[in-house]
Formats: structure tokens, sequence, C-alpha cells
């Protein structure tokens, strides 16, 4: 067996009704996953979706969060059927296209890369020309990292966020908002804009008082693995806030693997372990629970 920390999980034992992977990362534009540990053998991503129908999890959303990603996960959706794509610029890729280049409070230096010699405003450009495509269902991920921007850095960002929010309201799409450390700001963004009519919370990180502000809104709740992690007891309170049609579930693959597996890598294939684990706490029967989160994927982001 391999140890913790390499290999890729077994798979779970399949869900009893399918469910759709509202947010993850294939590789795209390389040859192995970004997020796969060394000594771990990479995944296609015809694989992946081979796993992941094999426990239920039959279809998934695709992001694309820079330059390097936007046409190459276009493509993807085109090539598998099984998947749709969003597209975005990061909020830690914007304020490298605006020239920023400040150590964040992270304490890590930024990844400079060469597409970061395009400006911010070219860049979002690209993505409101490829979101234009049939397969591109959401704009995303946008919003707001202060875990991971200076001051200076939070500037740009506000303005990219407001800018994907346009973009959103102008194409009728879905919005997919990345938010850490950042909650009452990204609410005030929303609040002072005015959301999309349909605002998805990706990887949610908040407590119980974000959620009842995301379900007063009618902003929908996307859970990930950290609701499996033993010391997330904030984030499962937070669950129980949510109104069942506004829950969906994620991977965020290849991050974020749910326990017991936590430090290996993801895949959407993990997922009917968040999946039980969300069960658990609304306590909705699971096949119950299957159906809903699926037919509010398709509210969201349609049929495919």
């Amino acid at each position: 067996m391999s140890p913790r920390g390499r290999g890729w999980p077994p798979a779970p034992e399949p869900l009893p009704a399918a469910v759709v992977d509202n947010h993850t990362h294939f590789p795209v534009g390389a040859d192995e996953d970004p997020g796969v540990r060394e000594g771990t053998e990479p995944l296609t991503v015809a694989e992946h979706i081979e796993r992941a129908a094999a426990v239920g999890v039959d279809r998934m959303v695709q992001v694309g969060c820079d330059l390097d990603t936007l046409e190459g996960s276009v493509t993807l959706a085109e090539t598998h059927p099984q998947v749709v794509a969003a597209l975005g610029i990061h909020p830690n890729e914007a304020p490298l296209h605006a020239g920023i280049r400040e150590v964040a409070p992270d304490g890590l230096d930024p990844a400079v890369a060469p597409r970061h010699e395009t400006s911010l405003d070219d860049a979002v450009a690209r993505v409101a020309e490829l979101a234009r495509h049939e397969r591109v269902r959401a704009i995303g991920e946008t919003g707001l990292d202060f875990f991971r921007g200076g001051e200076r850095a939070r500037e740009v960002q506000r303005a990219a966020f407001r800018d994907h929010i346009a973009l959103a309201k102008e194409l009728g799409l879905p919005l997919q908002i990345h938010d850490r450390e950042a909650h009452e700001a990204v609410v005030e963004v929303l609040l002072a804009d005015g959301a999309p009519e349909r605002t998805v919370f990706h990887c949610f990180s908040g407590d119980a008082g974000l959620a009842r502000t995301c379900a007063e809104h009618g902003w929908y709740v996307s859970v990930a693995g950290p609701v499996t992690f033993k010391a997330n007891d904030t984030l499962r309170t937070a669950v129980r806030e949510v109104p069942p049609e506004l829950l969906l579930v994620e991977t965020d693959a290849p991050y974020l693997t749910p326990a017991p597996h936590r430090g290996q890598p993801n895949g959407p294939y993990v997922m009917p372990l968040t999946v039980r684990r969300l069960a658990e706490e609304t306590g909705i029967e699971l096949a119950d629970l299957c159906r809903r989160l699926t037919a509010t994927s398709e509210a969201v982001y349609g049929t495919w």
C-alpha cells in the first residue's frame, strides 16, 4: 500500500445515484496532473472520467483560471461530453497581470510566468471571448484571496472581481467565487455591484453567519473535501445552515482530498466521500441528497 501522501486513493463505495462535480481542475496543456505527488503515475482526463463514472460522479465542471488553461479547458469540454467549462482569471493571477510582484502575507514570492506579460484587461478580454462558447457554463473562479494578497494586490483583485461579475451578468452565466479569508469583502462587492442571478461560493470556507447570508440572497454554497477534515467543525456547522436547494458539491481536484486520504492527489472519483459526509451533516438520506445535488447543479449550469 502506498504511504500517506503518495499514490491515488482507492475508489470509494459507489453512490446510489449520480452527482455532478461542479468544480475540478483537470490537467490541461500538460502531460501530468499539477497536483500529482512525486512517484504517483498521472491519470489522463479519460481515465479520470472513467473512474468517476464507476462511483456515480457522471459529470464535471472543468475550471480554467489562468491564461494557460482557458482555451484548453474549452477544448476539453468539446472533446468529453461529460465535461463543461468555467473560465476566469484567478484572484491570485490578477495582480501578476497588473505588474504587482510583492511578497504575499503567506511569505511566498509570486510565481511569475510568461502569461503575466499580458495585461489584466487583455486577460479578462480573453475570458470574455472564450466564454461565449456553448460549452462554457460559468465565469470563474474569481473573487478575493486575502491570504495571498497584500494591500496593492487586493485593490487589483477587487477590480478584476467586478469585471468578472459584470461579464457573468452580460452573458447570463453563473459566477464561481474564490473566497479565501475575505468573506466580508466578497459580500460587500457582491451587494455593491449586484450579484449575478446564479452565484456560487466555490469551496465554501465560511462560518454559519456567511452561510446564512448566502441563504438570504439565494447564493449557492459548494462544499469540498475540507468538510471531512477532523478539525473543521466550523464548516460542518455552516453546512447545516444551508438550504438543501442551495447546496452543491465539488472536489477542487487535484487538491483538497477528503479524509481519510488527505495529502494524496484528488480526483472526481473521490467525491463520494464528501457526499456521504454531507448526507450525515444535513440528515438527508444519501440517495435523495444525490438527486437534489444533481437537480441543483443543472439549475445552475444547465444540462449536458
